[in-house]
């Protein structure tokens, strides 16, 4: 069995993989609204348009597993990035391996605040969204288009995530 010790989501720790969306990470924040609202500007580099693709918008709905969090399958979007925002103010697992070939040994874990969203960049080897204390809602940035853009690998060894 291998076992996972995720550790605090950063951007430094998560720039080979996408980037965390937060609002320290703005490139620009502006003012708007007549200096009624802030505006926490580019947060994610989104590639979304390769082979006739377009941007969609959804919430998916993720209902915890049971701990600790077992790792069965990860997915792979070849043909664009793919943008989390957690809804619910609850914190969540992230489960990376990088891009190229998938390895078990390139897996690495992340608890993400209940504030903080990721971007997977197109090609990285990603598990699914992993609510942790409660069924939670994510806000999605994806691609819809032509194309296999989800690839499934199906892990033969137990993996873990200890949380």
């Amino acid at each position: 069995m291998i076992r996972l010790k995720p550790e605090p989501l950063t951007a430094e720790a998560f720039a080979p993989y996408g980037e965390v969306i937060e609002v320290a990470n703005a490139a620009q924040i502006r003012e708007i609204n007549y200096g009624n609202t802030r505006r926490f500007h580019d947060l994610a580099g989104l590639d979304l348009l390769q082979a006739e693709g377009r941007a969609v918008l959804s919430i998916f709905r993720s209902t915890p597993l049971a701990r600790p969090v077992p790792i069965r399958v990860m997915e792979v979007h070849p043909l664009s990035s793919q943008a989390f925002m957690p809804l619910s103010g609850r914190p969540y697992l992230v489960v990376v391996a990088g891009q190229g070939d998938f390895a078990i040994s390139k897996l690495r874990a992340f608890v993400a605040g209940p504030h903080q969203g990721v971007n997977y960049r197109r090609g990285c080897w990603h598990h699914y969204s992993l609510a942790l204390e409660e069924t939670s809602d994510f806000l999605v940035i994806d691609r819809d288009g032509p194309g296999d853009n989800c690839l499934e690998v199906f892990l033969d060894e137990e993996i873990v995530v200890d949380y």
